[in-house]
Formats: structure tokens, sequence, C-alpha cells
């Protein structure tokens, strides 16, 4: 049995301390479920959905005692309809469309909302329990809005470094000047402005609190302006606040179900689960790890890298999305054509579901057969997802 994206709707990613600030990640991916709702129009107040998966990557505050539960729960989804929240990091609203699309191929699930929320801005600080009762000393708040933290002392130390440092050691390695990166920063802000243009996300995002398009999306940014930017992580490096992914607040969700579902839902199914991949490599070099996540993903759907027509790659750090694309072989043209997350932002746990909502949606408006979701995760892990256009495949 095979598995099929029918719907797809996010939430306008938000910058950090933007406007979305004051809005709680349950309550953001409670707007993403009811807008997926909105589209399948069988499906009512959710009644017929046998589950709902749902990446997370912090969980530290607002999103902490499963969040999907939450968040389905205040979207009006009965209280017989069961909740998980999972956590791969950034990789987490892949993972649960993964896991919600291997329900359904095992006769498990027959309808499965997936999806995934991050709130960067409102993650809070954590104090750590002490050891002993009443300590004498002073004890440091740490955040939890991205990055390792209460790091285990046993932990190899070129582990543990900085996500920015590790991208810093992958530009090395695989010698990426600085001018590339800025040269593709500049480019994901204008592909993305003119998707927004162009209407492309018009369908695909509902606004929250005023909020109407993403808002980190500089249409005035130039490879000039990129590149008199200083390096944040060596006096000396090539990685910028520019050439990076910004911290952001924002939730994305997925419809997965059965060919049967089709009439339940009350859609036509956009594009099938064609192969899935996971990878892993040192936690420092996790930028790399799409590299074979994604190849992984291409064998178990039995095509080659020369039938893939688009592909969304989680822009993470303009170098690790440079060495992902050079590593593949591929046209630079098919990766992110409407922008990627450098200019629309990287809410860890929703940015799964976006990729895997934008591949199949632009599949469809392209007419191309196959598409590839694909994203690198802290501590060393890749993640991706095959897709075919159901339309081109009939």
């Amino acid at each position: 049995m095979d598995a099929y994206v029918y719907a797809a709707a996010r939430t306008p990613f938000g910058r950090f301390n933007g406007a979305l600030a004051g809005a709680r990640p349950d309550d953001l991916a409670a707007t993403a479920i009811r807008a997926v709702l909105d589209r399948a129009s069988g499906l009512g107040a959710g009644a017929r959905i046998d589950e709902v998966v749902w990446g997370n990557a912090n969980g530290a505050g607002e999103d902490n005692r499963n969040v999907g539960r939450m968040a389905a729960l205040l979207a009006g989804v009965p209280v017989e309809v069961p909740a998980t929240t999972v956590n791969r990091l950034c990789g987490s609203g892949l993972d649960a469309a993964m896991m919600g699309s291997r329900s359904i191929e095992t006769g498990d699930a027959d309808i499965v909302m997936t999806g995934g929320v991050e709130s960067m801005t409102r993650a809070p600080w954590v104090l750590p329990k002490s050891a002993k009762p009443f300590p004498a000393g002073d004890v440091t708040a740490v955040s939890t809005t991205l990055g390792w933290r209460l790091v285990n002392p046993a932990m190899p130390a070129e582990w543990t470094v900085s996500l920015g440092e590790a991208n810093e050691q992958l530009a090395e390695k695989f010698a990426v000047s600085r001018a590339r990166q800025d040269d593709f920063a500049d480019l994901s802000h204008r592909r993305a402005h003119a998707a927004w243009e162009e209407g492309f996300y018009a369908d695909l995002v509902v606004p929250v609190d005023g909020l109407e398009r993403d808002e980190n999306v500089r249409p005035e940014t130039t490879v000039e302006k990129l590149g008199a930017l200083r390096p944040a992580f060596r006096p000396d490096g090539s990685i910028t606040a520019g050439n990076a992914s910004p911290l952001s607040d924002g939730a994305a969700a997925v419809l997965l179900g059965s060919a049967a579902a089709s009439g339940t839902i009350g859609l036509d199914p956009l594009a099938r689960i064609a192969g899935r991949g996971a990878a892993a490599v040192e936690p420092q070099m996790f930028g790399y790890a799409p590299v074979e996540a994604a190849n992984r993903a291409l064998a178990r759907a039995g095509i080659s890298w020369n039938e893939v027509g688009v592909v969304e790659l989680n822009e993470a750090f303009a170098v690790q999305s440079l060495v992902c694309i050079d590593a593949w072989g591929i046209d630079p043209a098919i990766v992110n054509p409407h922008g990627g997350a450098i200019a629309l932002g990287h809410p860890l746990g929703a940015s799964g579901s976006r990729l895997l909502g934008t591949v199949a949606t632009s599949l469809r408006r392209r007419g191309e057969r196959y598409g590839v979701a694909a994203l690198c995760i802290g501590v060393g892990q890749g993640l991706a997802i095959v897709v075919e256009n159901t339309e081109v495949r009939a």
C-alpha cells in the first residue's frame, strides 16, 4: 500500500522576536492543522484522522508535554484521535511524515496528520537541578533556542562545537568560498521574493496575527550588502548572519493518506511517497549528512538524480547546501526554486514539513515527476523523502 500527500499548509515564518513572538507554539501548530482541515472538506473536524504525528525540536517550554496532542486538541480535532510528538531536531517535521507514511503503508492507519512547529523566540531558559539540595553557589540559565546545551562531558570536544564552527570546518574541508556562500544567500532571497510576488505561496500559507508573508525575506538584499557583513564564528571565517538561516517561529502541516482515503478526505492526492532515507555522520559534519540520506531515498524509490525535477533542500547554512548540491552533481537551478530557509526562515521542528509541502506543490505546478525533500540535522544526521507527482505518474 502506498502513502500519498493530500494537502499542506503552514503559517508564515516569523523573525526571532518578530511578528509571531506573541504566538504560543501550540497555537501556531493548531493554526496549521486547522488550515489543512479546511482544505480537506471530507474530514470536517478531523474525526476520520487515525493519528497525528508532530515534530518539535526544543520541547522545553510551552511546547512541552506532547505539543502534537495539545495542538490537535486546540485545533478542534476530536479527543478520540491520538497524537504523538517526535524529536529529530531540525528533521522532526520530516521524520513525522516518514513515520506517518510508514503507518499508512503497513495498514496501521488510513489518514495521518503530520507536521511540526517551533517558536525559537519563546524557547525558555532552563536551570539544571542541583545534585544536592540548596547549593551555595550561583546557577546559570541555559537558553534552549538553538544548539548544544547541558553537554555531557563524556562527549568528545570535536563533536560539540557550535553549529557555526561546524560549518566553518565544512567550508574548509570542501573549499567553499565566502563569495559562493553570499551568492547562494542572495539567490535565496531573490527567489523567495519572486515566489511571493508570483503567488506561489498564496495557497500554502495562512496568516497569523496579522503576518501574511514570511518575515525574513529581504528583497533589498544584494551580494555587496552580504559581503559587508562580519563573520559570526571566526574572525577570518566565511559564515555570517546573512548566509545562514535565521532563528524563526512557525508551523507547517501535511496531510497523508492511502489511495483509498481520497473519497474520505475529499481531495485527489498530490504526490506519492516514493522513498525515504536517513543517514548519520560525525556530529560536526552534520551539514553533509543529507548527501547519503537523499541517495538512499532515491535508491529505495528506484530512480536516479537524472529523473529528479525539483529539490527542496533546507538551507541551514549556505555552505552546507552548496556541499550537498556539489556532491549530488545536480543542476543548482532545480534546488529551492521558490527560495529556501536563508530567506524564508528555519523554525526547527516545522522546516521538514515545509519542505515536503513545498516540493509536492512545486512538482504539480511545474509538471515534473519526481522531487526530493532533504535536510541536515544537528548531532550529525540527515533525512530525505522522494515524492512522485501523481498527475504525471498517471
